[in-house]
């Protein structure tokens, strides 16, 4: 059963009907939550929903689940994460409440030299609005790819939380792959927006714009699938020979000859001395609510340290967040954002916000209330614009995480993991009830898990409320505020900060893509949302019937 594909239902009503009724109403877009007691999975794309519920059906536990999922990202929507690339994640144990988060971020070569990567003048006009790097080495092509760590990170959380091995955990992603890739009008809206980008690398050309054209959404009537011949064989290659392959094995000495062909420092070595981290979480409190968030170079501290502004700021003296709520909201991330400009490693010069949003989220519940957590990572959209001829694979643009300017924390260095703005979490709220809640969006992501957490813990809302519930953007120097936000938001904090008033939509995208689960000790009901401004993400519950 999935919740969230209402973009999907005009194929059930005739052609006149829907005329008819889309002009005499205005367009609505919504989606609904789901709850049940069986698990759930609230994901980016609803293939990866259904993939992950089929694992618990089968038995399989949350973190089960979610490997299987995040396998199917990476063919579904590979231009957001994939095993090119890295992220985290949060898993809570069910009967013992005990946490444990997984480091997977990519990391840059030991063989890296800074000096490289040569300043030029002006801005680089992307995200992060660096001095720029010539020729843009840091933000595409071979030289901007640091060292993959999503498959170690998957098998290594499937080796030590899961209960399936990993051979059956990829067949899901197989079975995609070997049907190809479909482009629907929203991956086609994306190639459109990043052809130019593409066309600089044949090895893209070949498998994502054939004979360097655009390909068609539908052919003789009949959704368009792009072969995705190096992808399958890589998956089926990652299903026999086990997931180390990709670092030591066949794999890893294929992905190493394509980097080093291409002029990236990535080399052997590098992949076989990646290794996932498990980390202690970092632990906060919000309101009485228990959080266990990413420590380190992610944006888990800038959010525990953005919630605790709140809440000795922000008495919530009204039914739903209203004016003043919404600028306690912008003041706590704008301090924290320039914390985290100042301390943690990112640019001090401006910056600017202006790509649809990158990366994967998802979050499970089983029926045992084990919650996980999982975000990851190619960084941009089509990341690296570089797809590995071997492997089949979008790389990662991991480089470009890292500040340009020498001296600076967060500094281009060889053999380190860069600062990210990815924060997936669990909570316990006062009445017991545990999330998993994580978002997509680069720096808008943890503007977006404060709102959210604030709007079910201080203002009583299900998920499906908090969701639907208007929300501002404080990771630029402009508070984007959005069109529906309750009157007077924009007026109020235009009072204290530049604010620019935006439409919610699916492109561009203001804000961050979340996905949340939650599960009801008491009630045994568990309870799945995802982001509702995009037709792909979903949530899938399991049928125990």
């Amino acid at each position: 059963m999935i919740a969230g594909q209402g973009f999907h239902g005009w194929r059930r009503h005739p052609a006149r009907e829907r005329l008819d009724t889309m002009r005499s109403t205005p367009w609505k877009i919504t989606k609904k939550q789901i709850s049940g007691k069986g698990g759930i999975v609230a994901c980016q794309h609803w293939k990866a929903a259904e993939a992950g519920v089929s694992i618990l059906e089968s038995g399989g536990n949350a973190v089960d689940a979610a490997v299987a999922a995040a396998l199917v990202l990476d063919v579904v929507e590979p231009l957001r994460s994939g095993i090119g690339g890295g992220g985290y994640m949060v898993a809570m144990d069910g009967k013992t409440g005990e946490v444990r988060v997984l480091d997977f971020s990519v990391c840059a070569s030991s063989k890296l030299r800074p000096e490289d990567y040569p300043l030029e003048e002006g801005a680089d006009g992307d995200w992060f609005r660096w001095p720029r790097v010539r020729d843009g080495r840091n933000l595409r092509g071979y030289t901007s790819v640091c060292v993959p760590g999503a498959v170690a990170g998957l098998a290594e959380a499937l080796r030590t939380l899961g209960t399936i091995p990993w051979s059956r955990i990829i067949e899901p992603a197989i079975s995609e792959a070997a049907a190809g890739m479909e482009v629907d009008w929203v991956f086609a809206l994306n190639l459109a927006e990043f052809r130019e980008d593409l066309l600089r690398y044949p090895e893209s050309v070949a498998v994502w714009l054939p004979g360097g054209n655009l390909p068609p959404v539908l052919k003789d009537n009949k959704p368009f699938r792009l072969p995705l011949t190096a992808k399958l064989a890589t998956l089926e290659r990652l299903q026999k020979a086990g997931p180390d392959d990709f670092y030591s094995g066949e794999l890893g000495h294929a992905l190493a000859e394509d980097l080093r062909r291409g002029g990236s420092p990535v080399d052997m070595d590098d992949l076989l001395g990646y290794r996932p981290i498990w980390k202690d979480p970092l632990r906060a409190q919000y309101r009485g609510w228990k959080l266990s968030l990413v420590p380190g170079n992610s944006a888990g501290p800038s959010l525990a340290r953005a919630l605790a502004s709140l809440e000795a700021s922000m008495q919530p003296d009204s039914p739903l967040p209203g004016p003043e709520a919404s600028c306690h909201y912008a003041r706590a991330c704008r301090e924290e954002y320039a914390y985290r400009l100042r301390s943690m490693g990112e640019s001090s010069t401006p910056f600017r916000f202006s790509e649809p949003s990158c990366t994967s989220n998802l979050c499970v519940v089983d029926r045992h209330g084990n919650v996980v957590a999982l975000t990851n990572t190619i960084l941009n959209l089509f990341g690296s614009k570089v797809t590995s001829p071997s492997l089949g694979t979008l790389l990662n643009n991991g480089l470009m995480w890292f500040d340009p300017v020498p001296g600076h924390p967060n500094s281009i260095a060889p053999g380190v993991r860069p600062l990210t703005n990815m924060s997936p979490f669990v909570a316990v709220a006062p009445g017991g009830e545990s999330y998993g809640m994580g978002a997509a969006g680069g720096r808008t992501i943890f503007p977006t898990l404060l709102q959210l957490l604030s709007y079910v813990a201080d203002y009583g809302m299900s998920l499906e409320e908090a969701f639907l519930f208007p929300r501002l953007d404080a990771s630029t120097e402009t508070i984007r505020v959005s069109a529906k936000a309750p009157e007077g938001v924009a007026a109020r904090i235009a009072e204290e900060y530049p604010v620019e008033i935006v439409l919610d939509n699916f492109l561009p995208s203001y804000f961050s893509y979340p996905s949340a689960v939650c599960h009801n000790p008491i009630s045994g009901v568990n309870t799945g949302m995802a982001h509702h401004m995009s037709p792909w993400p979903a949530a899938a519950a399991e049928d125990l019937s």
